[in-house]
């Protein structure tokens, strides 16, 4: 299980709540500074692991995890405390321009003795202030996109009806960004050199590709959602690093079998066959080779709290093998 604690945005008025990015609120008097609201835990136990281990690239998608949400953020006494020391911390600096002094009192006084009263002291274990939070990953123009929207108060367990209030879809997105699968490298026969026009097999064994999966949960303020995405391999796509070649099937593309591998082994006495993965290289690699390149493609499915799930963007992940290709002819037996 890890914790990933992203960064809060800042408030979208001077003197408003202090951004700390990842301070978890170490050696602060009383509460810490920002509410673990801010903190999606990961559990990773099921994803892919080993030594060639990477993250899957969207297929053929415009889509990509979320880049920022709104979530509960801080308690009562945690939003009042930062919003005061902000607004003092501006209204006493000389070198504060007149329209920053002034954003920074009519934000404090929205809170404090205009549209809420004092912070919601009163209500410190009902609820929790929400506001925008930053998926540091994410390309920053895109992350800020929310901090925009003022904090705002939620009774414990609601999920207020607002555009990207943090949902199981959210925690979706954000752990599909967490899934790593393992590295491709195909069994080939003729292996690493084989000759021009002759069928070179290709295949991976059942048992190398299971499916992998991550779980993200915010559990806070009576607030407990989760959402576990899962990535299950579909199929096989070669690419034989030269335009000179011919692939098996034509498409490059080799589905997985019903007991998990791909494509089928070489043995002797297949010579004369076509085999259902590979490819026949058309001319020699010379004093270098070819680089093959190896795709699997990913399934990528979530399910939720509350029974919500449904499919995500499927996911890519492979690499290069080195290929000798040889101008001798031979027949493989």
């Amino acid at each position: 299980m890890t914790t990933l604690l992203l960064t809060a945005s800042h408030s979208a008025f001077a003197g408003g709540p202090v951004d700390k990015g990842t301070d978890t609120g170490a050696g602060l008097e009383g509460d810490n500074l920002y509410a673990r609201a801010t903190a999606i835990s990961y559990d990773t136990s099921k994803n892919g692991s080993g030594p060639h281990v990477g993250s899957v690239t969207v297929a053929g998608a415009s889509w990509s995890p979320p880049a920022c949400w709104l979530a509960p953020k801080w308690t009562a006494k945690q939003f009042a405390k930062e919003t005061e020391a902000g607004y003092k911390k501006v209204s006493n600096d000389p070198q504060q321009a007149p329209h920053a002094r002034k954003g920074s009192y009519e934000f404090r006084q929205m809170y404090k003795d205009g549209k809420y009263k004092n912070y919601n002291l009163d209500k410190q274990d009902e609820g929790m202030w929400w506001g925008p939070v930053e998926n540091p990953n994410a390309p920053i123009l895109e992350r800020t996109a929310c901090n925009s929207a003022l904090p705002f108060w939620a009774e414990n367990g609601e999920t207020p009806d607002i555009k990207n209030a943090i949902t199981p879809e959210t925690l979706a997105g954000l752990a599909y960004e967490q899934i790593k699968v393992p590295g491709t490298e195909v069994t080939l026969a003729p292996e690493a050199v084989t000759k021009v026009n002759l069928p070179t097999w290709a295949w991976l064994d059942k048992g190398e590709f299971q499916p992998v999966s991550v779980t993200a949960s915010l559990n806070t303020s009576g607030l407990n959602i989760q959402a576990t995405t899962t990535a299950e391999p579909v199929s096989l796509k070669l690419a034989p690093g030269t335009e000179d070649a011919e692939l098996y099937p034509s498409s490059g593309e080799c589905r997985i079998n019903g007991d998990g591998s791909i494509g089928e082994p070489y043995t002797k006495g297949k010579a004369d066959r076509t085999p259902p993965c590979g490819l026949r290289y058309l001319r020699s690699s010379g004093d270098s080779t070819f680089k093959l390149q190896a795709t699997i493609t990913w399934k990528i499915t979530w399910a939720g709290t509350g029974g919500t799930g449904g499919d995500l963007p499927d996911g890519t992940f492979g690499n290069d093998q080195a290929v000798t290709v040889q101008e001798i002819q031979a027949v493989n037996r």
